[in-house]
């Protein structure tokens, strides 16, 4: 009868059907982003060797859309919930720590996590290229990220990067946070905002949110007839595929992505079966110096 109907079995209301289903709930704000793709492809084949299922949603950089999201799929009684940094809603956090669900906190290392979580410290991160730069001999720094309060991990990767020359100034002149939604646009347009200022703050090196918006920050030094590393110095972040192909090798930091999504769901699995795992995990990362900067002082 089921043949002659055509039925398909709805795998997902079936484990709906179940105490505790076989789906786990993944959370991130953008799949328009290399670094969430990675850290997902890491994970993927490993849930599905185990059998289970996921359902992903995006939110933005919002703590109430991810709130949003993790109160629906709840309802669906996930096996496990993953997140995507860990600097959820607090009130996102209690309701995960009283229902008992096993939870996963990705990209980010804290080591107060809701449950379990694997990550980079990113402020350590900005400390350790900021450092590099300054040796080679930098004393201006400037950035070009995302709008305040939509990226905490860029924020804590600046703040790093600050901290490498010796303060934790923000002067306006040296941060710029354009709209642009397509990074090499954005990257393009805050470089210009940047230095276009009639300030005498002139930056000598421009620290970015991630490699793309180096990429476009790197084709407005060029238009202004700037020279990459002698009159300005480019550095990203994350060593994403486009490095590897550029003709001038960039200076960025390493992050090992698809390690993270590999050894987060690994743990998550365990968790999920009741076996003991590291509440946290911080992953290295890696100063690659390229040829947007100097090569010595």
């Amino acid at each position: 009868m089921a043949e002659a109907m055509n039925y398909v079995p709805d795998s997902t209301a079936r484990a709906l059907s179940q105490p505790c289903s076989n789906l786990i709930g993944i959370s991130v704000p953008t799949l328009f982003n290399d670094v969430f793709a990675e850290i997902l492809e890491g994970m993927r084949s490993t849930f599905q060797s185990a059998g289970y299922e996921t359902v992903i949603d995006t939110t933005d950089y919002s703590p109430a859309a991810e709130l949003a999201w993790v109160e629906r799929v709840l309802s669906w009684r996930p096996a496990a919930m993953i997140l995507t940094g860990a600097h959820a809603d607090p009130q996102l956090r209690d309701c995960l720590k009283v229902r008992g669900v096993p939870t996963l906190e990705l990209w980010q290392y804290t080591d107060d996590p809701i449950d379990i979580c694997v990550g980079i410290d990113h402020y350590a991160a900005g400390l350790a290229i900021g450092r590099h730069v300054f040796r080679l001999g930098y004393r201006r720094p400037a950035f070009v990220g995302a709008p305040e309060f939509r990226d905490p991990r860029a924020e804590e990767r600046l703040a790093g990067f600050m901290a490498a020359f010796g303060t934790t100034s923000r002067r306006e002149a040296s941060i710029a946070r354009p709209v642009e939604t397509n990074a090499f646009e954005a990257g393009r347009t805050g470089t210009l905002t940047l230095l276009a200022e009639s300030s005498e703050y002139k930056p000598d090196v421009i620290f970015y949110l991630n490699d793309h918006l180096a990429f476009g920050g790197s084709t407005a030094c060029q238009a202004l007839g700037l020279q990459i590393p002698r009159d300005i110095g480019v550095v990203g972040f994350n060593a994403l595929g486009l490095t590897k192909v550029l003709s001038v090798p960039m200076t960025t930091v390493s992050t090992p992505r698809r390690l993270m999504g590999v050894m987060g769901a690994r743990n998550l699995l365990a968790r999920i079966r009741g076996s003991r795992v590291p509440s946290s995990i911080c992953l290295p990362v890696e100063v690659i110096a390229g040829a947007t900067t100097r090569l010595q002082f």
